[in-house]
């Protein structure tokens, strides 16, 4: 049974932090090269009393008006986040409730940051393909802000909150799920974490700032991103996570029209590009108003390019999400179905 992307929708919170802001509080960061650099020019901050659930709800309540889809046909919730309500219980089945969606779902979390949506529609194809699901409502939510020191002005310039639904469902939808690829290397854990708040290393009261020779601060209950490891990283995996997925897909980069890839930054997506030999009227860039969303990323600028009419006439999309892990993931989308 085939599982298609029916719709898109996405929330973004009210509260704006621009690029004009970021300089009045740290007056060496100038906004160009802010802008320049990172690709952003505001960034969506979630309120002190608005979580990932309530984003995801949010979202949810905005695909099922925008796109008059029925949460009664629902049949299944996957829930993408890194930045929970709760240690217990599922968020998936709190979302379950504020939804109003029936008792009969399955509802589940998943932990996974920038890679997480690519492994959502993994989820959602096995579960209609094994005939266990008809319609996959997948989730994607996270409020990093509230892991980044007030200080930290690199994080704070790069990461924005946000919530996006996807409808998978077996009936025919804009495009097709194809094939995917994945990839997992735990070694790089430490170079994109929040070491405190897990049992491991609770979160604790006595912490130092740290300042880093850039005069970025922050301690063991804040986001540390090592941005050089990271770096480093997608420039080795990337080219070839996007290899595999064009080899398995029976593709050539010519077939491709058009490439979604995790909108991390503007300078690592453009290194990324060139060094994988993309064109620039196939590279789909879509964060200058939301800034680096982690698992939403891709949800966002799929629907911004169906909104821009990027994606009325193509045949072959590939979308790529990579980061914290290490994880990444691919797959292609087929249209013209």
């Amino acid at each position: 049974m085939k599982a298609n992307i029916k719709a898109i929708s996405y929330y973004l919170p009210e509260s704006i932090l621009s690029n004009e802001l970021i300089n009045q509080e740290f007056p060496e960061w100038e906004i160009e090269k802010i802008s320049s650099k990172t690709g952003i020019n505001s960034r969506h901050i979630s309120a002190d009393d608005e979580f990932s659930s309530d984003m995801a709800v949010k979202a949810a309540n905005r695909l099922f008006e925008e796109h008059n889809i029925d949460k009664s046909t629902i049949d299944f919730l996957l829930f993408c986040t890194q930045s929970p309500d709760y240690f217990l219980p599922t968020s998936a089945c709190i979302i379950q409730e504020r939804l109003g969606l029936n008792t009969s779902i399955g509802a589940l979390d998943f932990n996974l940051g920038c890679s997480g949506f690519v492994y959502g529609l993994s989820l959602a194809k096995g579960l209609i393909s094994g005939g266990m699901a008809k319609n996959v409502l997948l989730i994607t939510a996270e409020t990093y802000s509230k892991f980044i020191h007030p200080k930290d002005k690199s994080n704070k310039t790069i990461f924005g909150d946000a919530g996006a639904a996807t409808l998978i469902t077996s009936e025919k939808g804009f495009c097709e799920l194809d094939n995917f690829v994945f990839g997992t290397d735990g070694k790089g854990a430490e170079n994109l974490i929040v070491k405190q708040g897990g049992l491991r290393y609770p979160v604790s009261n006595e912490n130092e700032d740290i300042s880093d020779e850039f005069g970025n601060v922050r301690n063991d209950k804040n986001l540390y991103m090592n941005g050089t490891e990271i770096f480093n990283f997608t420039g080795e995996f990337v080219p070839q996570l996007t290899n595999s997925i064009l080899e398995k897909s029976n593709l050539s980069k010519e077939d491709v029209d058009l490439f979604i890839f995790h909108q991390a930054n503007k300078y690592m997506l453009n290194h990324l590009r060139k060094k994988i030999k993309i064109s620039e009227e196939k590279f789909f860039i879509a964060m200058e108003d939301c800034g680096n969303t982690v698992s939403s990323t891709i949800p966002i600028a799929l629907y911004e390019a169906q909104k821009q009419e990027k994606l009325t006439a193509v045949s072959n999309v590939i979308l790529a999400g990579f980061g914290v892990g290490y994880s990444w993931a691919a797959c292609n989308l087929i249209f013209n179905q």
